[in-house]
């Protein structure tokens, strides 16, 4: 990082910054070409990974099973201050995409999605996950962090 002033160093503040987001932008490549996709996200922190819910095919699916190298961000917006000061915090991290199979960890990782999303979880589990053909009819995505960075801009005061 250039500005080493602004890096955050503390691994629990990363962690805050992870589990308060909502949405994560994520980048993948497959040979020559950058595709990037903004997903909502859920942070589980015995683990150290995300899940994201997904289709179970398109343009997502083929570029991690081309390449599941990935790069992602989630952002912090604290605010514009006075002069056009931008307060934020963000965190960077890398690792590996894949593609989650088995029933257990679906019922996990969406239990992950919901807790970090839903204001109400228990009553959205209830309405769309009765049955277990409703977790084998959806995608889901376990992305696996390798490394993880962050930096923070603070307001002027």
């Amino acid at each position: 990082m250039r500005r080493v002033e602004k890096e955050i160093k503390d691994k629990k503040d990363l962690i805050e910054i992870l589990k308060k987001g909502n949405y994560s932008v994520i980048s993948m490549c497959k040979e020559n070409e950058p595709y990037v996709v903004t997903l909502s996200y859920g942070y589980d922190e015995s683990k150290h990974v995300l899940y994201f819910h997904c289709a179970k095919e398109g343009q997502k699916i083929d570029f991690i099973k081309f390449n599941p190298s990935v790069c992602g961000i989630v952002i912090e917006d604290n605010g514009y201050e006075e002069g056009c000061g931008q307060a934020f915090r963000s965190v960077v991290f890398r690792g590996k995409m894949i593609t989650v199979e088995t029933l257990d960890e679906k019922k996990s990782g969406f239990e992950v999605l919901l807790n970090q999303l839903e204001k109400n979880p228990i009553a959205i589990k209830n309405k769309f996950f009765k049955k277990d053909e409703t977790y084998n009819n959806s995608g889901m995505l376990r992305l696996d962090i390798t490394e993880i960075s962050g930096k923070e801009e603070k307001a002027e005061s």
